[in-house]
């Protein structure tokens, strides 16, 4: 764990560091600009070969989507434990979702035109689930399940398979619990390539969401307008920001928990206590030696670890503002004032007792979240994002009437006669 103090020389460029604004590598968007053409020009071809080539897997067009006898296969493997993990999970996920779902409306404006918006399900939507090591049960809910609140019909997920050429069943049963219709065993750029573009057996849908790896987040971002996207969330990352009250051994397992995800995962302790820092990096080094994942966590808090002294609470608030972490675990003092200063964080976790594992797996909030500074703009996966916005508007004679002046005028410094007669036409009597 790299740990840096207000006090040393290096502190101002360390600062300026944080605030994220890099764009992808030339490397990175020619590769995926790459994945992205070949998928468009060869389709179902192409899906398959970049199977065999990155996932090791031989598969044919036919065999690119789990079949019934694959469910059926996996859902008898299912314990009653993960069963109702899941189900509690999705229990929790839609009361959440059905509270922030957007809903009709409308009203007279001011020259008595109703005016108003309607919200209606996207007709079909894909959903990434990254592979890996570890089957991602959890994103599978945190997606799916949102799409399924806003009664989303299509919701079709992609996600790598194994060297067997098959999907976790746990990830199988949750993603049939979460509402999804079909499952594309392909991962990877060329999943969201097929997802946005379509393909003889993959029909193309009209938004992608969820993370994946900097392939996946650059072929998003790359297809933007072909399709639409969530976010831009990408490996994981956590920031504490904790003064004396902070526990130093929950502190270390939030910070050996998001380290867990390995890879690129970003970890940060920012505290204004030394006596705090140190007792957390013993904590660290205790916690780890018990973990089964000791390996790739080390090789996180080597790399991707910072800790650092700040002078007091309100610049360890700036950085975070500057940084955007994707989850921030705030644990202060004076909570709700400083709480009101924080701006950017994709998800905030309050106090010594709120874990952010519970609201990886649990809670409601998706945990499909901003990630690399893309906080500054974009905030975390919410079931309104399913849903399609319309405006609506409604006149009659007398609305008309009163809105005709401001309409030629503003057809007149715009240069838009047509615009201002087709409004004052319909007040001509016959």
């Amino acid at each position: 764990m790299k740990t840096t103090s207000f006090r040393d020389s290096g502190y101002p460029k360390l600062r300026k560091k944080l605030d994220r604004r890099a764009i992808p590598s030339k490397k990175l968007r020619d590769t995926v600009s790459a994945i992205i053409d070949q998928v468009a020009k060869e389709g179902d071809k192409a899906l398959c070969e970049f199977t065999q080539k990155f996932d090791k897997v031989a598969l044919t067009p036919k065999e690119l989507f789990v079949t019934e006898k694959e469910f059926e296969e996996a859902f008898a493997q299912i314990s009653p434990a993960t069963k109702r993990a899941v189900r509690a999970a999705r229990k929790n996920i839609h009361a959440f979702a059905k509270a922030s779902m957007r809903k009709d409306w409308s009203h007279r404006n001011e020259e008595g035109a109703k005016v108003g918006e309607r919200f209606v399900p996207f007709d079909r939507v894909g959903i990434y689930i990254p592979g890996g090591k570890a089957p991602l049960v959890s994103t599978a809910l945190m997606t799916g399940a949102f799409a399924q609140a806003a009664k989303v019909p299509q919701i079709v997920a992609a996600t790598p398979v194994g060297k067997d050429g098959k999907v976790n069943p746990a990830l199988l049963y949750a993603l049939r619990q979460a509402g999804v219709t079909e499952v594309l065993k392909v991962g990877g750029a060329q999943a969201i390539a097929a997802l946005s573009l379509g393909t003889k057996k993959v029909a193309p849908v009209d938004k992608v969401f969820g993370p994946g790896n900097q392939f996946v987040v650059e072929a998003k971002r790359q297809l933007v307008g072909a399709v639409s996207i969530d976010l831009l969330p990408g490996p994981s990352e956590i920031m504490v920001i904790a003064d004396t009250s902070g526990n130093p051994d929950y502190i270390a397992a939030d910070l050996l928990a998001q380290a867990e995800h390995g890879g690129d995962s970003e970890i940060a302790l920012i505290t204004t206590s030394k006596r705090l820092l140190t007792s957390v990096q013993k904590a660290i080094e205790k916690q780890t030696a018990t973990l089964s994942r000791g390996e790739v966590i080390r090789e996180v808090l080597l790399k991707n670890t910072t800790a650092i002294l700040t002078q007091d609470l309100d610049e360890a608030i700036e950085i975070c503002n500057e940084y955007a972490p994707e989850h921030l675990s705030l644990i202060v003092k004076e909570e709700k004032h400083y709480l009101k200063k924080v701006r950017t964080a994709g998800a905030i976790y309050l106090g010594n007792d709120s874990p952010v594992a519970v609201g990886d797996f649990l809670a409601g909030p998706s945990h499909t979240l901003p990630t690399g500074g893309a906080g500054k703009s974009f905030s975390g996966l919410r079931a309104d994002q399913f849903q399609r916005r319309t405006s609506i508007v409604k006149l009659d004679k007398k609305s008309i009437r009163r809105s005709l002046e401001s309409v030629q005028e503003f057809a007149r410094i715009e240069g838009l006669d047509a615009h201002g007669e087709s409004v004052a036409i319909r007040l001509v009597e016959k």
